[in-house]
């Protein structure tokens, strides 16, 4: 904590419903442990091209409820430069930020890295992406929001699937993570979730055909996760229209509609806990670590970790999406 007197806070890669609720969070707390707050707009980028205004408690009045950033954010390529990374620093030290707290996820925590270890400064992340795929903590600030929106659609969905012998699959986000798609899928009741963690070991598709997904059922629902391995709900819908054509197949992809959204309960107060927490990290000498929440409890997590690390999935919620769709 030694000399950290100007907190700079920053927004980084895919927005998240919830990032709002930990802007205000690291503001007030900052304020409230008596230092200064500059805001950094537009995630690193603002960091190279100096767009940063200081932050007073007003600044973050009214945007708890509010999805997206009001930071805003932006993927900036300089930034994965040395170069890049030489002028965000002089703008830090012209600016007189001597800490900083970024919002974000996997890539913005590996940017928060790279950059702590070569300028020897001080950073705490905090875990804000809807793909729940951080090392470390339970859940990531706008994942529950982002759960909650695809059980919405889905249930849309169904009111129209009802039709005969319809097979629908709906692609969800997660990149190369399945936790929205398993656990959207039980919350919505679906068919089943094809998800990239066990695509390897078993032939999701094949298997969903092979135990009769239709069975009593006039309609059945799918929800696939976008990725590389899985080919996402397009080449799922390619694959039965050739190996089972007596199926008729549509695909529904909710893209951005799971990105938006004003935050749950649950993403409020993770998000305005982490963003506490993050300050309370800084005062303890901490630096470089991911603040997280396991078992209810606030955790630090090293950057290293929680970028490095699969975070598996469970398991036995699969064996329970099974069970359930009979």
């Amino acid at each position: 904590m030694e000399g950290i007197k100007t907190i700079g806070i920053l927004t980084s890669g895919g927005d998240a419903p919830g990032m709002n609720a930990a802007v205000r969070a690291v503001t007030r707390t900052a304020i409230y442990a008596g230092f200064k707050v500059k805001g950094i707009y537009r995630g690193y980028r603002g960091l190279i091209t100096d767009e940063i205004v200081e932050f007073k408690t007003q600044n973050v009045s009214n945007i708890i409820q509010m999805g997206g950033t009001i930071l805003k954010t932006a993927r900036c390529k300089e930034f994965e430069t040395p170069e890049g990374r030489q002028l965000a620093h002089d703008v830090i030290k012209r600016e007189g930020i001597d800490a900083m707290v970024v919002i974000g996820g996997d890539g913005s925590l590996t940017g928060a890295r790279v950059f702590a270890n070569e300028f020897n400064f001080p950073i705490i992340g905090l875990p804000g992406t809807i793909d729940n795929d951080l090392y470390g903590t339970d859940r990531t600030i706008g994942y529950d929001t982002a759960l909650n929106t695809i059980m919405q659609c889905v249930d849309k969905i169904r009111d129209t699937a009802t039709s005969h012998e319809r097979l629908f699959f709906i692609e969800v986000m997660g990149r190369d993570a399945g936790f929205l798609a398993l656990n959207g899928a039980i919350a919505s009741g679906a068919e089943a979730a094809i998800i990239p963690e066990i695509s390897t070991e078993v032939d999701q598709l094949g298997e969903l055909i092979k135990n009769g997904f239709r069975k009593s059922k006039n309609s059945s629902i799918v929800l696939v996760a976008e990725s590389p391995v899985t080919g996402g709900a397009m080449a799922q819908a390619e694959r039965v229209k050739k190996e089972y054509p007596q199926y008729d197949v549509r695909v529904t992809i909710l893209g951005h509609l799971q990105r938006g959204g004003s935050p749950t309960a649950i993403d409020r107060i993770l998000a305005s806990r982490t963003g506490a927490a993050a300050i309370d990290a800084l005062l303890e000498d901490q630096r470089n670590v991911m603040i997280g929440v396991v078992n209810d409890e606030i955790v630090y997590v090293p950057f290293s970790k929680a970028i490095k690390k699969e975070k598996p999935i469970n398991r036995t919620l699969l064996e329970t999406l099974r069970r359930l769709s009979i």
